[in-house]
């Protein structure tokens, strides 16, 4: 009997995409896995840390319209479970953002247990979702530090572009300050290779760089750089509903098939 209770319960992988550049795919490859995943029987939520909000809007959601939003939820006034919004894709729920969150690196400054405010909240749901993927800001701020210790797993996406390694090393620095410090569970598990130009041989030699850095935690499906994926968030759709036989899509839907594993 308790075996079978124990295999109904759910404990949500939670992955913190995070990259502290900004305009390397994180938000697009937030929305788009998790879509993808949502599409093999996965219940995901998608957790918008970011005060830009991308992922949200992303999503089909104006983040001018909501009565609260992830703000609140870090500032304890109120749960995540009053905060989540459905998608028009089914299984795939978000946790909203707007630009009040910006505030909230500088309101935790003197909170007690800042660090902890979005792994407490996200507790209280890890039962009801298989993956729960947190769409960190392009900074190592408070609140990306919230993500990391709320998670057990960091998603790095890279672009296939001149600099992609550059500021990588302090990620992995900050990530291995975190495991010590704050969340001894914590690994790098996932890099995902976005932007990739099959026609040009940087986007190979980067891809040839980073899989010697990372070895087999590198992911071995690419994501093209394709005007399809870059439009699609204006429509507030992920790839998958958008523009489903794209390679975008057919690119997403493998990868997410290579991180559930």
């Amino acid at each position: 009997m308790m075996l079978g209770m124990l295999s109904q319960n759910r404990r949500a992988r939670v992955i913190a995409v995070a990259n502290q550049k900004g305009g390397v795919g994180k938000t697009t490859t937030t929305i788009n896995l998790g879509a993808a995943m949502a599409e093999s029987d996965k219940r995901v939520l998608i957790v918008d840390l970011d005060p830009q909000a991308n992922a949200t809007t992303g999503l089909g959601i104006s983040s001018r319209g909501l009565q609260s939003s992830v703000y609140e939820v870090m500032l304890q006034q109120t749960t995540v479970t009053e905060v989540v919004c459905a998608t028009e894709v089914p299984n795939l729920e978000v946790v909203p953002s707007s630009l009040a969150l910006a505030g909230a690196e500088i309101e935790l400054v003197t909170a007690f247990s800042r660090e902890h405010r979005l792994d407490r909240a996200l507790e209280t749901v890890a039962d009801d979702y298989d993956i729960i993927l947190i769409d960190c800001p392009p900074a190592l701020g408070l609140l990306t530090i919230n993500a990391l210790v709320a998670a057990g797993e960091v998603l790095v996406p890279i672009q296939c572009e001149y600099y992609a390694l550059e500021g990588l090393g302090q990620l992995v620095g900050n990530v291995e300050l975190v495991k010590e410090n704050l969340n001894p569970d914590l690994e790098v598990s996932t890099i995902a290779l976005v932007m990739y130009d099959a026609r040009t041989n940087l986007s190979a030699q980067v891809a040839e760089e980073v899989r010697t850095f990372f070895g087999d935690k590198v992911c071995r499906q690419v994501i093209p750089r394709s005007v399809r994926l870059s439009e699609a968030p204006s429509f507030g759709q992920p790839i998958t509903l958008f523009d489903p036989t794209c390679r975008g899509a057919i690119a997403y839907r493998q990868l997410a098939k290579e991180v559930l594993g």
